[in-house]
Protein backbone atom coordinates (compact mmCIF):
# COMPACT_ATOMS: atom_id res chain seq x y z
CA UNK A 1 0.00 0.00 0.00
CA UNK A 2 1.27 3.52 -0.78
CA UNK A 3 2.68 5.86 1.85
CA UNK A 4 1.99 9.55 1.25
CA UNK A 5 3.97 12.38 2.87
CA UNK A 6 2.48 15.90 3.01
CA UNK A 7 4.66 19.00 2.74
CA UNK A 8 3.38 22.56 3.20
CA UNK A 9 5.20 23.93 0.16
CA UNK A 10 5.75 27.56 1.17
CA UNK A 11 6.65 26.79 4.79
CA UNK A 12 9.01 24.04 3.66
CA UNK A 13 10.81 26.25 1.13
CA UNK A 14 11.13 29.08 3.66
CA UNK A 15 12.74 26.68 6.12
CA UNK A 16 15.47 26.02 3.56
CA UNK A 17 16.06 29.73 2.96
CA UNK A 18 14.64 32.98 1.62
CA UNK A 19 13.69 32.96 -2.06
CA UNK A 20 14.16 29.18 -2.27
CA UNK A 21 12.65 27.59 -5.37
CA UNK A 22 11.63 24.02 -6.10
CA UNK A 23 14.88 23.52 -7.96
CA UNK A 24 16.85 24.38 -4.81
CA UNK A 25 15.47 21.58 -2.60
CA UNK A 26 18.35 19.27 -1.57
CA UNK A 27 17.92 15.94 -3.33
CA UNK A 28 18.99 13.97 -0.28
CA UNK A 29 15.78 15.07 1.49
CA UNK A 30 13.73 13.04 -0.96
CA UNK A 31 16.17 10.14 -0.98
CA UNK A 32 15.87 9.86 2.78
CA UNK A 33 12.08 9.72 2.54
CA UNK A 34 12.26 7.10 -0.19
CA UNK A 35 14.65 5.07 1.97
CA UNK A 36 12.06 5.18 4.78
CA UNK A 37 9.49 3.60 2.48
CA UNK A 38 7.57 6.74 1.51
CA UNK A 39 6.15 6.28 -1.99
CA UNK A 40 4.54 9.66 -2.74
CA UNK A 41 5.02 13.34 -1.82
CA UNK A 42 2.09 15.75 -1.63
CA UNK A 43 3.24 19.35 -2.12
CA UNK A 44 0.31 21.12 -0.52
CA UNK A 45 -0.32 24.68 -1.70
CA UNK A 46 1.49 24.70 -5.05
CA UNK A 47 -0.91 27.00 -6.90
CA UNK A 48 -0.88 30.75 -7.43
CA UNK A 49 -2.79 32.89 -4.93
CA UNK A 50 -3.65 36.60 -4.70
CA UNK A 51 -1.78 39.00 -2.42
CA UNK A 52 -4.84 41.26 -2.34
CA UNK A 53 -6.79 38.65 -0.37
CA UNK A 54 -4.28 38.69 2.46
CA UNK A 55 -4.95 42.23 3.67
CA UNK A 56 -8.69 41.87 3.24
CA UNK A 57 -9.32 38.48 4.83
CA UNK A 58 -6.31 37.25 6.80
CA UNK A 59 -6.25 39.52 9.85
CA UNK A 60 -9.53 38.73 11.56
CA UNK A 61 -9.41 38.47 15.38
CA UNK A 62 -9.79 34.68 15.26
CA UNK A 63 -6.92 34.26 12.80
CA UNK A 64 -4.70 36.63 14.76
CA UNK A 65 -5.34 34.51 17.86
CA UNK A 66 -4.32 31.42 15.85
CA UNK A 67 -1.13 33.13 14.66
CA UNK A 68 -0.25 34.20 18.22
CA UNK A 69 -0.79 30.70 19.52
CA UNK A 70 1.28 29.01 16.82
CA UNK A 71 4.04 31.56 16.26
CA UNK A 72 4.48 34.24 18.94
CA UNK A 73 6.34 37.17 17.45
CA UNK A 74 5.03 36.66 13.92
CA UNK A 75 5.19 39.62 11.58
CA UNK A 76 2.76 40.88 9.01
CA UNK A 77 4.98 39.71 6.17
CA UNK A 78 4.74 36.15 7.55
CA UNK A 79 1.09 35.99 6.50
CA UNK A 80 0.67 34.62 3.00
CA UNK A 81 -3.01 33.75 2.77
CA UNK A 82 -4.77 30.44 2.35
CA UNK A 83 -3.34 28.04 -0.28
CA UNK A 84 -6.97 27.02 -0.90
CA UNK A 85 -8.04 30.47 -2.12
CA UNK A 86 -6.29 30.20 -5.46
CA UNK A 87 -6.13 32.48 -8.48
CA UNK A 88 -5.91 29.49 -10.82
CA UNK A 89 -3.97 26.33 -11.53
CA UNK A 90 -0.61 27.87 -12.32
CA UNK A 91 2.51 27.24 -10.27
CA UNK A 92 2.91 29.97 -7.67
CA UNK A 93 5.79 32.04 -9.12
CA UNK A 94 7.40 32.43 -5.70
CA UNK A 95 8.14 28.68 -5.86
CA UNK A 96 9.65 28.79 -9.32
CA UNK A 97 8.43 27.89 -12.79
CA UNK A 98 6.30 25.19 -14.33
CA UNK A 99 9.49 23.67 -15.70
CA UNK A 100 10.93 23.42 -12.18
CA UNK A 101 7.85 21.48 -11.11
CA UNK A 102 8.13 19.20 -14.14
CA UNK A 103 11.81 18.61 -13.41
CA UNK A 104 11.03 17.90 -9.76
CA UNK A 105 8.48 15.30 -10.75
CA UNK A 106 10.94 13.65 -13.12
CA UNK A 107 13.49 13.42 -10.32
CA UNK A 108 10.96 12.09 -7.78
CA UNK A 109 9.80 9.43 -10.21
CA UNK A 110 13.43 8.43 -10.86
CA UNK A 111 13.86 7.47 -7.18
CA UNK A 112 10.49 5.75 -6.88
CA UNK A 113 8.37 8.63 -5.56
CA UNK A 114 5.11 9.89 -7.03
CA UNK A 115 4.10 13.56 -6.93
CA UNK A 116 0.68 14.64 -5.59
CA UNK A 117 -0.79 18.14 -5.95
CA UNK A 118 -4.02 19.83 -4.86
CA UNK A 119 -7.27 19.97 -6.75
CA UNK A 120 -9.81 22.30 -5.12
CA UNK A 121 -13.18 21.49 -6.69
CA UNK A 122 -15.40 23.70 -4.56
CA UNK A 123 -13.99 27.21 -4.91
CA UNK A 124 -11.40 29.71 -6.14
CA UNK A 125 -10.01 32.80 -4.43
CA UNK A 126 -12.53 35.61 -3.98
CA UNK A 127 -10.81 37.85 -6.54
CA UNK A 128 -9.84 35.26 -9.16
CA UNK A 129 -9.70 36.60 -12.71
CA UNK A 130 -12.43 34.14 -13.65
CA UNK A 131 -14.95 36.28 -11.76
CA UNK A 132 -14.37 38.94 -14.39
CA UNK A 133 -13.92 36.69 -17.42
CA UNK A 134 -16.42 33.91 -16.67
CA UNK A 135 -18.85 34.95 -13.93
CA UNK A 136 -21.20 32.14 -14.98
CA UNK A 137 -18.80 29.65 -13.43
CA UNK A 138 -19.77 30.80 -9.94
CA UNK A 139 -22.82 30.92 -7.67
CA UNK A 140 -24.42 34.35 -8.00
CA UNK A 141 -26.90 36.08 -5.75
CA UNK A 142 -28.45 39.51 -5.66
CA UNK A 143 -28.20 42.61 -3.48
CA UNK A 144 -31.09 41.43 -1.31
CA UNK A 145 -29.18 38.28 -0.43
CA UNK A 146 -26.03 40.28 0.20
CA UNK A 147 -27.91 42.64 2.52
CA UNK A 148 -29.42 39.70 4.39
CA UNK A 149 -26.25 37.59 4.61
CA UNK A 150 -23.02 39.47 3.92
CA UNK A 151 -21.02 36.64 5.50
CA UNK A 152 -22.02 34.29 2.66
CA UNK A 153 -22.41 36.78 -0.23
CA UNK A 154 -20.08 39.51 -1.45
CA UNK A 155 -19.85 42.20 -4.10
CA UNK A 156 -17.66 41.38 -7.08
CA UNK A 157 -14.32 43.22 -6.99
CA UNK A 158 -14.71 43.74 -10.75
CA UNK A 159 -18.36 44.78 -11.06
CA UNK A 160 -20.40 46.40 -8.26
CA UNK A 161 -23.63 45.15 -9.84
CA UNK A 162 -22.71 41.47 -9.39
CA UNK A 163 -23.07 39.48 -6.18
CA UNK A 164 -21.32 36.15 -5.64
CA UNK A 165 -21.33 33.50 -2.92
CA UNK A 166 -18.30 32.52 -0.88
CA UNK A 167 -17.31 28.86 -0.85
CA UNK A 168 -19.13 27.01 1.89
CA UNK A 169 -19.36 23.85 3.93
CA UNK A 170 -23.03 23.70 5.04
CA UNK A 171 -22.07 23.10 8.68
CA UNK A 172 -19.70 26.05 9.07
CA UNK A 173 -19.50 29.75 8.18
CA UNK A 174 -18.47 30.48 4.59
CA UNK A 175 -14.78 30.77 3.71
CA UNK A 176 -14.75 34.52 3.13
CA UNK A 177 -11.60 34.52 0.96
CA UNK A 178 -13.19 32.24 -1.64
CA UNK A 179 -15.89 32.22 -4.30
CA UNK A 180 -18.20 29.23 -4.78
CA UNK A 181 -18.06 27.28 -8.05
CA UNK A 182 -21.46 26.59 -9.69
CA UNK A 183 -21.89 22.90 -10.50
CA UNK A 184 -25.44 23.42 -11.70
CA UNK A 185 -23.90 24.56 -15.01
CA UNK A 186 -22.49 21.94 -17.42
CA UNK A 187 -20.00 24.48 -18.80
CA UNK A 188 -18.57 24.94 -15.31
CA UNK A 189 -18.12 21.20 -14.97
CA UNK A 190 -16.22 21.10 -18.25
CA UNK A 191 -14.06 23.98 -17.09
CA UNK A 192 -13.16 22.13 -13.89
CA UNK A 193 -12.46 18.89 -15.74
CA UNK A 194 -10.10 20.79 -18.03
CA UNK A 195 -8.34 22.14 -14.95
CA UNK A 196 -7.97 18.58 -13.68
CA UNK A 197 -6.47 17.49 -16.97
CA UNK A 198 -4.04 20.40 -16.77
CA UNK A 199 -2.97 19.33 -13.28
CA UNK A 200 -2.72 15.65 -14.25
CA UNK A 201 -0.15 16.56 -16.87
CA UNK A 202 2.13 17.76 -14.04
CA UNK A 203 1.84 15.06 -11.39
CA UNK A 204 0.89 11.48 -10.54
CA UNK A 205 -2.10 12.12 -8.29
CA UNK A 206 -4.32 14.73 -6.70
CA UNK A 207 -5.64 15.25 -3.21
CA UNK A 208 -9.15 16.61 -3.84
CA UNK A 209 -10.12 19.17 -1.22
CA UNK A 210 -13.54 18.64 0.45
CA UNK A 211 -14.48 16.26 -2.35
CA UNK A 212 -17.95 15.47 -1.02
CA UNK A 213 -19.15 19.07 -1.41
CA UNK A 214 -19.65 18.64 -5.17
CA UNK A 215 -21.70 15.45 -4.96
CA UNK A 216 -25.02 16.21 -6.64
CA UNK A 217 -27.23 15.80 -3.57
CA UNK A 218 -24.83 17.67 -1.27
CA UNK A 219 -24.42 20.54 -3.70
CA UNK A 220 -28.14 20.83 -4.35
CA UNK A 221 -28.93 20.83 -0.63
CA UNK A 222 -26.30 23.52 -0.08
CA UNK A 223 -27.16 25.85 -2.96
CA UNK A 224 -30.50 24.76 -4.44
CA UNK A 225 -32.42 27.56 -2.75
CA UNK A 226 -29.97 30.18 -4.04
CA UNK A 227 -29.78 29.53 -7.76
CA UNK A 228 -32.34 29.03 -10.50
CA UNK A 229 -31.23 25.92 -12.33
CA UNK A 230 -32.57 23.40 -14.79
CA UNK A 231 -35.02 20.90 -13.33
CA UNK A 232 -32.97 18.03 -14.74
CA UNK A 233 -29.94 18.76 -12.52
CA UNK A 234 -30.53 15.57 -10.55
CA UNK A 235 -30.22 13.66 -13.83
CA UNK A 236 -26.74 14.99 -14.52
CA UNK A 237 -23.98 12.46 -13.92
CA UNK A 238 -21.94 12.91 -10.78
CA UNK A 239 -19.08 15.29 -11.46
CA UNK A 240 -16.53 12.86 -10.05
CA UNK A 241 -17.53 9.89 -12.17
CA UNK A 242 -17.28 12.02 -15.30
CA UNK A 243 -14.06 13.79 -14.29
CA UNK A 244 -12.20 10.71 -13.08
CA UNK A 245 -13.13 8.77 -16.19
CA UNK A 246 -11.85 11.51 -18.50
CA UNK A 247 -8.59 11.93 -16.61
CA UNK A 248 -7.93 8.20 -16.42
CA UNK A 249 -8.67 7.79 -20.12
CA UNK A 250 -5.65 10.01 -20.74
CA UNK A 251 -3.58 9.08 -17.65
CA UNK A 252 -4.57 5.50 -16.70
CA UNK A 253 -2.33 5.31 -13.62
CA UNK A 254 -3.34 8.67 -12.19
CA UNK A 255 -4.39 8.50 -8.51
CA UNK A 256 -7.38 10.28 -6.96
CA UNK A 257 -7.46 10.87 -3.19
CA UNK A 258 -10.58 12.44 -1.66
CA UNK A 259 -10.68 14.53 1.46
CA UNK A 260 -14.05 13.28 2.63
CA UNK A 261 -16.30 13.31 5.69
CA UNK A 262 -19.91 12.61 6.71
CA UNK A 263 -19.64 8.86 5.93
CA UNK A 264 -19.64 9.60 2.19
CA UNK A 265 -16.33 7.81 1.62
CA UNK A 266 -17.91 4.66 0.20
CA UNK A 267 -19.96 6.67 -2.30
CA UNK A 268 -16.83 8.52 -3.46
CA UNK A 269 -14.96 5.25 -3.84
CA UNK A 270 -17.79 3.94 -6.01
CA UNK A 271 -17.48 7.04 -8.20
CA UNK A 272 -13.86 6.19 -8.95
CA UNK A 273 -11.69 7.53 -6.12
CA UNK A 274 -8.67 5.34 -5.48
CA UNK A 275 -8.49 6.44 -1.83
CA UNK A 276 -10.60 8.42 0.62
CA UNK A 277 -9.76 10.03 3.97
CA UNK A 278 -10.48 7.84 6.99
CA UNK A 279 -11.21 10.62 9.47
CA UNK A 280 -13.58 8.33 11.32
CA UNK A 281 -10.66 6.13 12.39
CA UNK A 282 -8.59 9.15 13.48
CA UNK A 283 -11.42 10.36 15.70
CA UNK A 284 -12.06 6.91 17.13
CA UNK A 285 -8.39 6.48 17.97
CA UNK A 286 -8.59 9.73 19.92
CA UNK A 287 -11.78 8.70 21.72
CA UNK A 288 -10.37 5.59 23.47
CA UNK A 289 -13.40 3.55 22.40
CA UNK A 290 -11.55 0.34 21.60
CA UNK A 291 -14.65 -1.60 20.56
CA UNK A 292 -15.57 1.06 17.99
CA UNK A 293 -12.01 0.98 16.61
CA UNK A 294 -12.09 -2.80 16.28
CA UNK A 295 -15.46 -2.63 14.57
CA UNK A 296 -14.13 0.01 12.18
CA UNK A 297 -11.14 -2.15 11.27
CA UNK A 298 -13.49 -5.01 10.34
CA UNK A 299 -15.01 -3.04 7.47
CA UNK A 300 -15.25 -4.66 4.06
CA UNK A 301 -11.82 -5.29 2.57
CA UNK A 302 -12.59 -3.37 -0.62
CA UNK A 303 -13.40 -0.29 1.50
CA UNK A 304 -10.45 -0.69 3.86
CA UNK A 305 -7.92 -1.02 1.08
CA UNK A 306 -9.10 2.31 -0.37
CA UNK A 307 -9.06 4.14 2.98
CA UNK A 308 -6.30 6.62 3.74
CA UNK A 309 -5.15 6.22 7.38
CA UNK A 310 -3.68 9.21 9.20
CA UNK A 311 -3.10 10.78 12.61
CA UNK A 312 -2.43 14.36 11.55
CA UNK A 313 -2.32 16.74 8.58
CA UNK A 314 -2.43 20.50 8.08
CA UNK A 315 -6.07 20.61 9.28
CA UNK A 316 -5.61 18.44 12.38
CA UNK A 317 -3.83 18.99 15.71
CA UNK A 318 -0.39 17.44 15.88
CA UNK A 319 -0.51 13.79 16.95
CA UNK A 320 1.76 14.17 19.98
CA UNK A 321 -0.60 16.88 21.27
CA UNK A 322 -3.90 15.24 20.32
CA UNK A 323 -2.98 11.78 21.64
CA UNK A 324 0.01 12.35 23.90
CA UNK A 325 3.40 10.93 22.94
CA UNK A 326 2.97 7.32 24.08
CA UNK A 327 -0.51 6.90 22.66
CA UNK A 328 0.49 8.63 19.41
CA UNK A 329 3.24 6.05 18.90
CA UNK A 330 0.84 3.17 19.49
CA UNK A 331 -1.59 4.80 17.04
CA UNK A 332 1.28 5.20 14.54
CA UNK A 333 1.94 1.45 14.68
CA UNK A 334 -1.76 0.84 14.15
CA UNK A 335 -2.23 3.02 11.08
CA UNK A 336 1.08 1.81 9.63
CA UNK A 337 0.23 -1.90 9.88
CA UNK A 338 -3.36 -2.06 8.63
CA UNK A 339 -4.69 -2.06 5.09
CA UNK A 340 -5.04 1.15 3.11
CA UNK A 341 -2.92 4.14 2.15
CA UNK A 342 -0.69 5.44 4.94
CA UNK A 343 -0.41 9.20 5.35
CA UNK A 344 2.16 11.24 7.28
CA UNK A 345 2.67 14.99 7.69
CA UNK A 346 5.98 16.84 7.54
CA UNK A 347 7.27 17.10 11.12
CA UNK A 348 5.29 14.11 12.37
CA UNK A 349 8.35 11.86 12.40
CA UNK A 350 10.20 14.41 14.57
CA UNK A 351 7.38 14.91 17.10
CA UNK A 352 6.40 18.43 16.03
CA UNK A 353 3.71 19.83 18.32
CA UNK A 354 2.68 23.13 16.70
CA UNK A 355 -0.39 23.21 14.45
CA UNK A 356 0.36 25.99 12.00
CA UNK A 357 -2.49 28.01 10.44
CA UNK A 358 -2.30 27.62 6.66
CA UNK A 359 -2.08 31.42 6.29
CA UNK A 360 1.40 31.46 7.90
CA UNK A 361 4.38 30.94 5.64
CA UNK A 362 6.93 30.43 8.43
CA UNK A 363 6.94 28.33 11.55
CA UNK A 364 9.00 28.43 14.73
CA UNK A 365 11.88 26.02 15.09
CA UNK A 366 11.02 23.05 17.28
CA UNK A 367 13.54 20.68 18.81
CA UNK A 368 13.42 17.12 17.49
CA UNK A 369 11.89 14.67 19.93
CA UNK A 370 14.46 11.89 19.70
CA UNK A 371 12.16 9.29 21.21
CA UNK A 372 9.49 9.97 18.60
CA UNK A 373 12.03 10.14 15.78
CA UNK A 374 13.69 6.85 16.71
CA UNK A 375 10.34 5.10 17.07
CA UNK A 376 9.12 6.28 13.67
CA UNK A 377 12.44 5.22 12.15
CA UNK A 378 11.79 1.74 13.50
CA UNK A 379 8.13 1.61 12.37
CA UNK A 380 9.00 2.80 8.87
CA UNK A 381 11.90 0.39 8.60
CA UNK A 382 9.68 -2.54 9.59
CA UNK A 383 6.70 -1.64 7.41
CA UNK A 384 8.67 -1.13 4.23
CA UNK A 385 9.19 -4.92 4.21
CA UNK A 386 7.50 -6.61 1.28
CA UNK A 387 5.03 -8.49 3.46
CA UNK A 388 3.38 -5.22 4.58
CA UNK A 389 3.06 -4.07 0.98
CA UNK A 390 2.02 -7.21 -0.90
CA UNK A 391 0.83 -9.51 1.88
CA UNK A 392 -2.68 -10.43 3.00
CA UNK A 393 -4.02 -8.78 6.18
CA UNK A 394 -6.22 -10.57 8.70
CA UNK A 395 -7.62 -9.48 12.04
CA UNK A 396 -6.83 -11.71 15.05
CA UNK A 397 -8.91 -12.12 18.19
CA UNK A 398 -7.08 -11.70 21.50
CA UNK A 399 -8.10 -14.30 24.08
CA UNK A 400 -8.28 -13.77 27.84
CA UNK A 401 -5.46 -15.27 29.89
CA UNK A 402 -7.86 -16.08 32.71
CA UNK A 403 -11.41 -15.72 33.90
CA UNK A 404 -10.67 -12.62 35.96
CA UNK A 405 -8.56 -10.85 33.38
CA UNK A 406 -10.40 -8.60 30.94
CA UNK A 407 -7.35 -6.64 29.82
CA UNK A 408 -7.24 -8.62 26.56
CA UNK A 409 -9.97 -6.24 25.37
CA UNK A 410 -7.34 -3.46 25.30
CA UNK A 411 -5.25 -5.22 22.67
CA UNK A 412 -5.46 -4.95 18.90
CA UNK A 413 -3.96 -7.83 16.94
CA UNK A 414 -3.63 -8.86 13.30
CA UNK A 415 -1.35 -10.74 10.99
CA UNK A 416 0.20 -10.21 7.60
CA UNK A 417 0.96 -13.24 5.45
CA UNK A 418 3.03 -13.47 2.27
CA UNK A 419 3.85 -16.93 0.94
CA UNK A 420 5.35 -18.70 3.96
CA UNK A 421 6.21 -15.55 5.90
CA UNK A 422 4.00 -14.27 8.72
CA UNK A 423 4.13 -11.09 10.77
CA UNK A 424 1.91 -10.71 13.84
CA UNK A 425 1.12 -7.27 15.27
CA UNK A 426 -0.09 -6.70 18.84
CA UNK A 427 -0.87 -3.24 20.27
CA UNK A 428 -1.96 -2.39 23.79
CA UNK A 429 -4.13 0.68 23.27
CA UNK A 430 -4.59 1.51 26.95
CA UNK A 431 -2.70 3.15 29.77
CA UNK A 432 -2.41 -0.05 31.83
CA UNK A 433 -0.52 -3.33 31.47
CA UNK A 434 -2.57 -5.76 29.39
CA UNK A 435 -2.39 -9.48 28.67
CA UNK A 436 -3.80 -11.82 26.07
CA UNK A 437 -3.20 -14.98 24.11
CA UNK A 438 -3.18 -15.11 20.33
CA UNK A 439 -3.85 -18.04 18.04
CA UNK A 440 -2.61 -17.82 14.46
CA UNK A 441 -1.45 -20.07 11.67
CA UNK A 442 2.02 -21.60 12.05
CA UNK A 443 3.67 -22.64 8.81
CA UNK A 444 6.18 -25.10 10.24
CA UNK A 445 6.27 -28.66 11.57
CA UNK A 446 8.91 -27.88 14.19
CA UNK A 447 8.17 -28.17 17.90
CA UNK A 448 9.38 -24.65 18.61
CA UNK A 449 9.42 -21.40 16.73
CA UNK A 450 11.70 -18.36 16.86
CA UNK A 451 9.84 -15.08 17.22
CA UNK A 452 11.60 -11.76 16.69
CA UNK A 453 9.96 -8.55 17.88
CA UNK A 454 11.01 -6.19 15.11
CA UNK A 455 10.34 -3.11 17.24
CA UNK A 456 12.56 -4.03 20.19
CA UNK A 457 14.79 -6.46 18.24
CA UNK A 458 14.14 -9.04 20.97
CA UNK A 459 14.09 -12.77 20.11
CA UNK A 460 11.86 -15.38 21.74
CA UNK A 461 11.54 -19.16 21.47
CA UNK A 462 8.00 -20.44 21.87
CA UNK A 463 6.23 -23.81 21.78
CA UNK A 464 4.14 -24.48 18.67
CA UNK A 465 1.87 -26.73 20.72
CA UNK A 466 1.18 -23.92 23.18
CA UNK A 467 0.36 -21.46 20.37
CA UNK A 468 -2.02 -23.98 18.75
CA UNK A 469 -3.81 -24.96 21.94
CA UNK A 470 -3.72 -21.98 24.27
CA UNK A 471 -2.39 -19.22 22.05
CA UNK A 472 0.81 -17.18 22.21
CA UNK A 473 1.08 -15.39 25.55
CA UNK A 474 1.35 -11.61 25.14
CA UNK A 475 2.14 -9.09 27.87
CA UNK A 476 2.22 -5.45 26.84
CA UNK A 477 2.98 -2.37 28.89
CA UNK A 478 0.88 0.77 28.51
CA UNK A 479 0.63 1.67 24.78
CA UNK A 480 3.34 -0.85 23.94
CA UNK A 481 3.40 -2.58 20.56
CA UNK A 482 5.09 -5.69 19.25
CA UNK A 483 5.54 -6.85 15.68
CA UNK A 484 6.64 -10.47 15.51
CA UNK A 485 8.33 -11.93 12.45
CA UNK A 486 7.92 -15.69 12.12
Amino acid sequence: MPKLYEINTEVFLNQIGNNTHLADIPKNFFKELADKGITAIWFMGMWETSNKLVEKYCFSPNLINDYNRAFPGWKKEDITGSPYAIEGYNVNPIFGSRKELVDLRIYLNSIGLKLFLDFIPNHFGADTKYLKDNPEYFIQGDHNRFSADSSTFFISPYDDSKIFAHGKDPFFPAWDDTVQINYFEPDTRNFMINNLLKIADLCDGVRCDMAMLVLNNVFENNWGNTVLYQNNFSNLPEFWSEAIKKVKNKFPDFIFLAESYWDLEWQLQQLGFDYTYDKRLTDRLASNNIDSIKSHLMADKSFSQKSMRFLENHDEPRAVVKFGIEKSLAAAVLISTIEGMKFYFDGQFEGSSIKLPVQLKRKPIEPVNEKVKNYYDKILSVTKEKIFIEGDWQMLNPISTGANDQSFNNIFAWQWKLNEQICVVAINFSNSVSYCRLKFEILTKKNEINLVDMISDTAYVRSISEINTQGLFIKLQSFQSQIFSL
